[in-house]
């Protein structure tokens, strides 16, 4: 045998074992259930769009909190942070944030799916217009926020943190001043948080946080599907049509409930700050007058800005990442006729 047909013959073999090892990804996709497609597409979508926002949500957090950063304004604030803590600052909590937003996505995005069909099957005269997304955004937003809420609290705790100081006294008298984190992890968050205040103390704050995510989330959904309506059918698939639609639904949905996103933020905190009047929020509405009385109303969007900045990418992407995921996944469309798995 020539060297060429060698080649040639290695050049086949090696065409036929891709295509195979291809066709048996393709076959075992196919064998998933819908709804596992819906959980991985929504898991991964998730998780890329939080983690490309990760330097924005952080400032955010510490903009919301009032720990010093309130002033500075978000260029101003990112560049602290990078003094003061380095570029793994901008990631500080990130981890929490992945841990937690990988499964939030992955149960919003497939409950959204389960709830849509349910209503379609069930209330045939809401007709299946973009109202059936405001309805299944909202209760698949909640329903995420029940199941992963713990997580969200411990995230946003190591994002808020900075150090705190301990003391240690030397042989010569004189004493030494060393910077710990408060907490080492997400497992020392919990379990903090659990020994204070047990299951309540881990959903402290889900108040202010469904009562914020059922209208953002059913919004989100909403504007995303009615503004993809208006787009030609030869643009349907464009990528930029799907950051545009995804970009206007999270800059709407976010404008109208975010005072509900800082009282619950402050909430979550409350045991890490040093409060003059001594004064714990004892609900939503508490929170919000409290908020205006003593710290302006101008606080109830502090950090605004910067999510302004960080919703545009983080929804568009989060909307487009799943879409392409759903053509990947080869995950067939959820229509009137179809039965919701009960598995």
């Amino acid at each position: 045998m020539s060297s060429s047909q060698g080649s040639t013959l290695s050049a086949h073999v090696a065409g036929f074992v891709e295509g195979s090892s291809a066709h048996g990804m393709v076959k075992y996709i196919d064998c998933l259930p819908d709804y596992v497609k819906e959980l991985i597409a929504g898991g991964a979508a998730g998780g890329f769009a939080k983690t490309a926002v990760a330097p924005l949500e952080r400032t955010k957090i510490l903009l919301q909190t009032r720990t010093g950063f309130q002033s500075l304004g978000v260029w101003r604030s990112l560049k602290k942070l990078l003094e003061t803590e380095g570029f793994r600052g901008f990631y500080k909590g990130n981890g929490a944030s992945v841990l937690r937003i990988v499964p939030y996505a992955a149960l919003h995005f497939m409950t959204y799916e389960q709830y849509r069909c349910w209503i379609l099957n069930n209330y045939q005269f809401l007709g299946s217009g973009p109202v059936i997304d405001l309805l299944a955004g909202s209760a698949s937003g909640g329903t995420a926020v029940l199941c992963t809420y713990p997580l969200d609290l411990a995230r946003t705790k190591l994002a808020y943190q900075q150090v705190k100081n301990t003391g240690t006294t030397l042989g010569n008298g004189a004493s030494s001043v060393a910077l710990q984190p408060a907490y080492d992890g997400i497992k020392d968050v919990l379990r903090s948080v659990y020994k204070e205040g047990g299951i309540r103390g881990l959903y402290r704050g889900v108040g202010p946080t469904l009562i914020g995510i059922l209208p953002y989330a059913g919004l989100k959904f909403y504007i995303y599907e009615e503004l993809k309506t208006h787009v030609p059918e030869e643009h349907q698939k464009s990528i930029v049509m799907r950051l545009s639609c995804g970009a206007m639904a999270g800059l709407f949905g976010q404008t109208f409930t975010y005072p509900l996103d800082v009282v619950r933020r402050q909430m979550q905190v409350e045991s890490l700050q040093p409060s003059v009047s001594g004064h714990r929020y004892k609900n939503t509405w508490d929170g919000l007058s409290f908020i205006v009385r003593n710290q302006g109303w101008k606080q109830l969007f502090a950090g605004l800005s910067i999510n302004y900045i960080k919703i545009v990418p983080s929804v568009a992407i989060g909307f487009t990442a799943y879409d392409t995921m759903k053509n990947w996944l080869r995950i067939t469309p959820r229509q009137k006729s179809q039965n919701v798995p009960t598995s």
